[in-house]
């Protein structure tokens, strides 16, 4: 499976102003350092950093499973995490996160969706990715259900 971070180039309109989902200019404020993490670096912003507070929406096209929901991101430009095979450190240090899966069309997959611990999530993604109609999973917050980032599986036949 791979781990993804938001991409870049919205990352950098978001950083210059442009209006989020909701079409309302990003609101910048300070991070207080206890749990701001931006879904471009995937670090916790530092405590006094400047940061963006926004409403974003993980998804295409609009339909009815489409979530939107507050995000925090890094004000100044920072650098992309890599794509990853390995859960990101950022997530180590929080005890549990919702995963929920996906179909191509972008709507949810009955059965795939839980609270699953941090030490257990790596195995609930694998065994959610069993699943041929599972395209790709949404990490999000266990206690307030933020989008985190997007994990796809890596087949074979794809």
């Amino acid at each position: 499976m791979r781990f993804l971070a938001m991409p870049t180039d919205r990352v950098r309109e978001l950083q210059g102003g442009a209006p989020d989902v909701h079409g309302r200019v990003p609101e910048r404020t300070r991070s207080d350092g206890d749990g701001n993490p931006c879904r471009h670096c995937l670090q916790d912003i530092p405590d006094g950093a400047s940061m963006l507070v926004l409403a974003y929406r993980p998804f295409g096209a609009l339909q009815p499973y489409v979530e939107s929901g507050p995000i925090f991101l890094c004000a100044e430009p920072c650098r992309r995490h890599p794509e990853t095979r390995e859960l990101p450190t950022m997530f180590a240090a929080r005890p549990a996160f919702l995963a929920r899966g996906y179909d191509t069309d972008e709507r949810i997959v009955y059965g795939t969706g839980g609270v699953r611990s941090t030490a257990e999530l790596v195995a609930a993604l694998d065994a959610m990715f069993e699943n041929p109609r599972v395209a790709f999973a949404h990490l999000r917050s266990a206690s307030y259900n933020c989008f985190q980032c997007r994990v796809e599986p890596e087949r074979i036949d794809r």
